[in-house]
């Protein structure tokens, strides 16, 4: 899960720029995706969470493992946001201000993305490596680490909120 943990504290510290929605609102009145959704963020996560992975291509290949191929890194890095943009527009609807906590979305985003991604497009890189231990795992260390991350960003200025 490291090419999706990675993107979303890469996004923040690459966002700025242009937003994604460019501004636009949807047919409520309210934007799209928000002021906090950026090109740069969004390009800077997605390669940032592919190098990763690609670090642990070549460690795992160092010591004789396969598991992440470079479609598998991919998908998980680009669904992580991607996730994070379809929880974004729904904030908008539900009328949820930029920075303001959503419990549970917030945590999970980046897993339903990511899962998605790789279920729908690497299938059987899916099945034979996310197991329902491995599953049960990201689903508990998931909030953990997006806490502490987030704290972590907050503490240097990288976040406006510690959540």
């Amino acid at each position: 899960m490291i090419p999706a943990y990675v993107p979303n504290s890469a996004a923040a510290v690459f966002g700025g720029g242009r937003s994604i929605d460019g501004g636009r609102n949807w047919s409520d009145g309210r934007r799209i995706f928000g002021e906090g959704k950026t090109w740069r963020g969004f390009i800077g996560g997605v390669l940032s969470g592919i190098i990763f992975g690609i670090l642990l291509i070549v460690i795992e290949n160092t010591f004789g493992w396969s598991i992440q191929t470079l479609l598998s890194v991919i998908l998980l890095s680009l669904g992580a946001l991607l996730g994070d943009l379809v929880k974004s527009f729904f904030k908008r609807r539900l009328d949820k201000k930029r920075g303001e906590e959503w419990l549970i979305a917030d945590q999970y985003d980046l897993v339903a993305g990511s899962m998605l991604l790789v279920f729908v497009f690497d299938y059987g890189w899916a099945v034979q490596h996310i197991t329902i231990a491995v599953l049960i795992c990201i689903l508990i260390i998931t909030p953990l680490l997006h806490r502490g991350v987030n704290i972590i960003g907050y503490m240097i200025g990288v976040k406006d909120v510690p959540w």
